[in-house]
């Protein structure tokens, strides 16, 4: 199971490697292109949509090598719809409400076809809690929020798909470990396609995935976490998907949590992101990306562990880790008061200092 599951995602990586530069091509002649502006921490045009190779390589995948049963159509509908609301973004910018309503038209295509949250772990003892009817609003709440979780973080080059092929993984080796195969395979071959897109997209990139990347990847992971992880009737049902995916998890809470602070619209955008700190403290657009993935794969591999630990034992190592989160982005001043100094792109900073 292991080996054919690694071929997998390595069909998956060498079909990507062949698309991803089509999907440059094709971003080019239909207009699909990132220009650089005051946000941004690119100096010249570069094609997006590269997420499109990701997509192909995954679905041929995919559909050659798996049995489809209702949730995986739910999932591989649902993520076509994201695909084409993504290449339509990348060309035209659309309006941020109409690509929201996309997004639960994706997760209610998914929740149809029986991929739910069906319960939560009662973490004082007595089993599990089931939601009935509130299955249906949490459900819808994780895919979008995910979905758009991995969206926000897509900040610099190579970041949002490592830590989607990080915490992609993580879920498979979850999977192989607790016999859950299905998740494990489409992790596999999730991962092969971005590490395939990777290869053009790690600093200096050559392309970018766009919204036709981070929106498919968001809500894949978003679905896979549901389908696998959070089966058990244990405390990780609740707490190891939030730990693999927890990067942009914590990174969009702590975003949400700072504009209200700061009495701003929780939509506004910044240069406050976890990313755009480091920068600020003087780290290469490499070495910032690569901390990151650092940080991504510690919680991963704690995911994994507390698979192991008794409900107790779990428990108190999740507190830890959020407490160490919370001081760190005190620290980082990911959380603050006040608006901090603006954010450098890398670049610019090393260029300063050579001056």
């Amino acid at each position: 199971m292991l080996v054919h599951d690694i071929c997998l995602g390595l069909g998956a990586f060498l079909l990507a490697v062949i698309f991803v530069p089509i999907a440059m091509k094709l971003a080019f002649k239909v207009g699909a292109i990132d220009k650089p502006n005051a946000r941004k921490v690119h100096h010249k045009i570069m094609p997006r949509m590269g997420g499109l190779g990701i997509y192909l390589a995954y679905i041929i995948v995919v559909l050659a090598t798996q049995e489809l049963n209702s949730q995986l159509v739910g999932l591989l509908l649902g993520s076509s719809v994201l695909v084409v609301l993504g290449i339509f973004d990348d060309i035209k910018d659309l309006n941020a409400k109409f690509k929201l309503l996309v997004q639960i038209l994706a997760a209610v295509i998914a929740i149809g076809f029986g991929v739910r949250i069906e319960f939560m772990t009662n973490v004082f003892g007595g089993g599990a809690i089931y939601l009935d009817i509130l299955s249906l609003p949490i459900t819808l709440i994780w895919i979008v929020g995910i979905t758009n979780a991995i969206n926000l973080i897509d900040g610099l080059d190579g970041l949002a798909s490592g830590i989607a092929a990080i915490a992609a993984a993580c879920m498979a080796v979850v999977g192989w470990l607790h016999g859950q195969y299905l998740m494990a395979s489409m992790a596999i071959i999730l991962m092969g396609a971005t590490l395939g897109f990777l290869c053009y997209n790690f600093h200096p990139a050559k392309v970018f995935m766009g919204d036709t990347g981070s929106l498919f990847l968001g809500f894949n992971l978003s679905v896979l976490a549901i389908m696998g992880v959070a089966k058990s009737i244990t405390f990780i049902s609740l707490a190891a998907p939030i730990l693999v995916l927890g990067v942009p998890i914590f990174d969009t809470f702590f975003a949400i949590l700072r504009r209200k602070m700061n009495h701003k619209p929780i939509f506004a955008a910044d240069k406050e992101h976890l990313h755009h700190r480091l920068l600020n403290m003087g780290f290469s657009h490499r070495m910032t990306v690569l901390i990151i993935y650092f940080i991504s794969f510690c919680l991963a591999a704690t995911a994994v562990l507390i698979t192991y630990l008794s409900t107790a034992e779990a428990v108190a190592v999740v507190a830890l880790i959020l407490a160490i989160i919370i001081l760190g982005a005190r620290k980082l001043g990911v959380i603050a008061f006040s608006r901090p100094k603006e954010c450098k792109p890398a670049d610019e900073i090393e260029q300063n200092k050579g001056a």
